[in-house]
């Protein structure tokens, strides 16, 4: 078959709860499907999002049938890849000669799993896709081998073929802005009600790919190649203008996994204090507690163009975990990075993850009084998973830590490993008394319901609504 016209599919999804309810933009979708219109502009592109056009399997059935495409491609984390194999399986359904393709982390990291497990898929594309894909539909239509295309994996006659991984793309300016005109009617409903209302636009942005540490619960730094790149500051400022001005964005997330404020900070504020969006903007990045201990004059100046919320990965307040997550980080960073984002305003956003193989009911404990101590706007707990790809995988694999192997339930909510001390069990009952005792305050509920500050009463009132409490209990 032809590749005439792509279709790109963000499939229905169970959407994290612990984030209460939102509904993002499909910007990884978005950024393939530019890439595509700007080297091969003769093809024609679809995206269908059945999150916000509220499609069920019957109606994603319906739209590809009269959409009639030759190529389907999706992609997903691990917890959704069961949702990805489906929307493939229903284009097959539809038409046996549309050419399916999948890609993101977890089908990089698992691409002769993946093919097995889901005979649906003709081609997983490993790591970066741009190039990637561009080559693929330029073989498919004008002949070549296929072998010949670095970063893919494919069967033939039964046999998975690995090609050679792809060299990363080294200047990121090249791409274009995500396509967000294809999803154009979809604009206004995308939204993340706990942290900023249902009515202020959500968008999302990248401003870097890939992160230069090795923390063994992470996934990205091993699906990047371990390196960092990043766009120039002035094509960040320019992507950020251009969302808010052209689409309405206001609450723009910066998903780079580490922002890198010692960089990137002074430059950005430099950049953006001379553009009119900065007073229509809330910037969210995510940032290391380290950087923000070491940069509270740059924290500052964030805080000046936009910067209304930073995440940090706090993790633990025990040294030896620490270590054993490579996080590279110490325990005094976290009070220095809290109390810096309170005294700037910005919205402090804490994660911490339990257990580790040594984590017992006294160490979570630990934990606990630690993330009570630090004062964090807001607090998410999370079970460590062996997510594919990682450091912690490849050890849990090894010495069958793993009792979970539903990938529906790696959302870090579902506790997939015991400790040496903790069943499974004992594990998602910690989490849950975790939740309980930052949010299970009457008086700290009070307090983050009635606060100054608009985000803080946003989240608490969002999350008291969403039941999230009650959520995990259920997974007891």
């Amino acid at each position: 078959m032809k590749i005439s016209k792509l279709l790109f599919i963000e499939p229905p999804r169970n959407y994290w709860f612990v984030m209460g309810e939102y509904l993002p933009p499909p910007t990884t979708l978005l950024i393939l499907a530019a890439y595509i219109e700007k080297e091969i502009p003769d093809i024609e592109i679809e995206v269908l999002d059945s999150q916000a056009e509220k499609l069920n399997w019957t109606g994603i059935e319906k739209y590809i049938e009269s959409s009639e495409p030759s190529m389907v491609l999706t992609s997903g984390f691990t917890c959704n890849v069961y949702t990805c194999a489906r929307a493939f399986e229903i284009a097959k359904k539809v038409n046996r000669d549309i050419v399916t393709v999948a890609g993101g982390i977890h089908f990089s990291t698992l691409p002769e799993e993946s093919l097995i497990e889901f005979p649906e898929i003709d081609y997983i594309i490993r790591g970066e896709g741009e190039i990637t894909l561009v080559e693929l539909i330029k073989k498919l239509n004008n002949g070549g081998k296929i072998e010949k295309i670095n970063g893919l994996s494919y069967k033939k006659s039964e046999k998975i073929i690995n090609t050679q991984t792809r060299p990363l793309i080294t200047n990121l300016d090249k791409l274009p802005f995500p396509a967000y005109h294809l999803v154009e009617d979809n604009i206004k409903k995308y939204h993340f009600s706990m942290m900023a209302g249902k009515k202020t636009c959500y968008m999302i942005l990248e401003g870097a790919r890939g992160c230069d540490h090795r923390c063994s619960f992470c996934t990205q730094w091993h699906h990047w190649g371990g390196c960092w790149r990043s766009k120039s500051i002035k094509r960040i400022a320019d992507e950020i203008e251009f969302l808010n001005e052209t689409y309405g964005g206001v609450f723009l997330w910066l998903t780079d996994d580490h922002f890198k404020i010692n960089m990137r900070g002074n430059k950005l504020y430099t950049e953006l204090r001379k553009r009119r969006c900065k007073d229509d903007i809330m910037l969210f990045l995510q940032a290391r507690t380290d950087d923000v201990a070491k940069n509270p004059d740059l924290v500052k100046k964030l805080r000046e163009i936009g910067t209304y919320w930073i995440m940090c990965g706090v993790e633990t307040p025990l040294e030896e975990t620490l270590k054993e997550y490579k996080k590279e980080t110490k325990k005094e960073d976290a009070y220095k990075a809290m109390n810096i984002l309170r005294e700037n305003d910005i919205f402090s956003h804490a994660m911490f993850v339990i257990g580790s193989r040594k984590d017992t009911k006294d160490s979570i404990e630990q934990l606990i009084r630690f993330s009570l101590d630090i004062e964090p706007d807001f607090a998410i707990y999370t079970a460590l998973t062996p997510f594919p790809g990682t450091i912690y995988h490849k050890i849990a694999l090894k010495n069958g830590w793993i009792e979970d192997k539903n990938y529906a339930n790696y959302d870090m909510a579902h506790a997939i490993m015991p400790t040496e001390k903790l069943t499974r069990k004992e594990v998602q009952m910690e989490l849950l008394r975790c939740y309980q005792n930052f949010y299970g305050s009457y008086a700290r509920n009070l307090a983050g319901i009635f606060s100054k500050n608009k985000l803080k009463r946003t989240l608490y009132r969002h999350m008291a609504g969403q039941h999230v409490l009650s959520k995990f209990r259920r997974l007891i």
